[in-house]
């Protein structure tokens, strides 16, 4: 049996205290399976009257140390680099959830995976949009031009905004069409910008092109 590592913490009650623990063995180690971790509860703590003879509930954290091992294995790519930066700010953000990451030939996608990835949406996306901003903005100062577009998902957000990119899309074309005259849609990242162009590639009658500098880049609907 392999020797473990423990992370004593402590909070107000014993699942406080547990999710204190688990969140520093996280921020040492970002890939950290939390299956592995094993909780010891030392204290349940005293509420105490009026504040009086109050102690707070403490508990160890254990994990094996070849998870540990594992977890901390660097992993130097551009998509390590992307997982494990979210992973800090969903740790920073006191989420309870999973980080993973894969990389095609067009872009690297970051997916958080868990019960609390609402709160990293965000309203109307905004917590999520700017954390994929970030990403993208530390990519490009770190890969130059040969960075890729990186792309972070929660439960199927993106998609759904792809939904909403392609009705956008068709709306802006069908304005066109009636008006005679070149729309500009909101400024987008360039996997948004793209679903626009296919989405707009077939519809006759109108034409697309990307205006602008990044991170402001657009896309122009215009008449064919």
């Amino acid at each position: 049996m392999s020797d473990e590592l423990t992370v004593e913490a402590t909070g107000e009650t014993v699942g406080e205290a547990k999710w204190a623990a688990l969140r520093e063995l996280e921020q040492r180690y970002p890939g950290l399976d939390k299956s592995a971790v094993r909780f010891e509860v030392v204290s349940e703590g005293e509420r105490g009257l009026l504040g009086v003879g109050y102690e707070p509930a403490r508990v160890v954290a254990a994990v094996p140390e070849d998870a540990a091992e594992a977890a901390a294995v660097e992993d130097d790519t551009p998509a390590g680099d992307a997982r494990a930066l979210v992973a800090r700010i969903v740790s920073a953000l006191g989420l309870d959830a999973r980080v993973d990451a894969r990389e095609d030939d067009e872009a690297i996608v970051v997916t958080v995976s868990g019960p609390d990835v609402a709160l990293l949406i965000g309203r109307h996306g905004q917590t999520i949009d700017a954390v994929q901003y970030l990403l993208n903005a530390v990519s490009h100062r770190t890969y130059g031009l040969e960075r890729k577009e990186v792309v972070v998902d929660a439960a199927g957000y993106r998609e759904r905004r792809r939904a909403t990119l392609e009705s956008m899309a068709v709306r802006a074309a069908e304005r066109v069409l009636t008006t005679g005259e070149r729309e500009e849609l909101e400024p987008m990242t360039a996997v948004e910008r793209k679903v626009v162009h296919l989405r707009l590639k077939e519809y006759e009658g109108v034409a697309t092109s990307s205006e602008g500098t990044e991170p402001n880049r657009y896309v122009v609907v215009l008449p064919a």
